[in-house]
């Protein structure tokens, strides 16, 4: 029997508000000397749901040549009167537009109704039977292995504060995982800054693309970003582990058509290895991790307990 946590079409169908990011090969990037800062690309896709409050519609969209496959996102628009007359189940037509930091549609015109807006059956992926981790929780073990090629094991940083967060080098759009690594290396920058604060605390970002993200590919993305190994790591592992930890935290990702689909999740644990705080996507402020790691550090029990069910402001 298959457990309930492996049962990916299930999950699929309560995950609520997903991310879906693959970037095709070769891909324009737009870091790349040279390349335009903006860049406009025209798209055909289905609306499967509307969250105009977030300024976000999720479409099951066409592949976009020279920059990304068919797959099933959410996306922002700048203007809720974009989303004004849609309803799930429509075609539409629309703008992607992409900057270095930055990623939108607008323009979106509808051009028929479909009947099915349930994606067709996603894959079912086998992992290990767990359990929900909430604060309070110690940290479980598992064993991976970093940038350099090494092994390591969750519990070896047992005595710092914990900043776990996932992502995967080949995303393309700027919002998701790009984010989430400026993030986690401007958080890094601020601690190694503050010289009155602790030094007891280290990051790790683990891949939800194990098969592509190599330790060499990781290292690569590590310092394209800035991080510094000391203190920031990145992981791989075997499938079926990282799985496993991902889904204890929330975050569910599976592979659709060649793309990765995912949600979003950062960890935060205490020096003592018990889970203090699990925020959800990735618009909370630098400045609430920051202080989180501080309080983490401390090891003493007081640091702030909580799960952020909606991204912090």
């Amino acid at each position: 029997m298959i457990p309930r946590a492996a049962i990916l079409t299930l999950l699929v169908c309560g995950a609520g508000f997903l991310t879906s990011c693959s970037r095709q090969d070769p891909a324009p990037d737009s870091a790349t000397p040279g390349m335009p800062s903006r860049r406009e690309f025209d798209v055909k896709g289905q609306v499967l749901s509307l969250h105009p409050e977030e300024l976000k519609v999720r479409i099951k969209h066409e592949a976009i040549p020279g920059y990304m496959d068919a797959m099933t996102m959410p996306f922002h628009v700048q203007d809720t009167n974009e989303l004004a007359g849609l309803i799930p189940g429509e075609e539409v037509t629309f703008k992607l537009i992409v900057t270095e930091d930055d990623a939108w549609i607008e323009a979106i015109a509808k051009t028929g109704v479909a009947e099915n807006i349930l994606p067709a059956g996603a894959p079912i992926r086998i992992a290990r039977e767990v359990e929900p981790l909430e604060a309070g929780d110690p940290l479980p073990e598992y064993h991976l292995v970093n940038e350099h090629g090494q092994e390591v094991s969750l519990s070896q940083f047992k005595g710092n504060a914990l900043v776990l967060s996932f992502l995967f080098t080949r995303c393309p759009i700027p919002t998701f995982c790009p984010l989430t690594a400026r993030k986690l290396v401007e958080t890094q920058e601020q601690l190694l800054a503050n010289r009155n604060g602790p030094t007891n605390w280290h990051i790790l970002a683990i891949t939800v693309d194990p098969e592509f993200d190599t330790p060499e590919r990781l290292k690569e993305f590590g310092e394209t970003y800035g991080y510094q190994p000391a203190q920031f790591n990145l992981l791989t592992g075997e499938l079926i582990d990282i799985t496993a930890l991902a889904e204890q935290f929330g975050l569910l990702f599976w592979t659709e058509a060649g793309s990765i689909s995912h949600n979003l999740r950062t960890v935060v644990v205490d020096a003592n290895g018990i889970i203090q705080t699990n925020m959800v996507g990735n618009e909370w402020k630098v400045g609430t991790l920051v202080k989180d790691v501080i309080e983490a550090a401390a090891g003493d029990g007081k640091a702030d307990r909580g799960i952020f069910r909606s991204p912090v402001r």
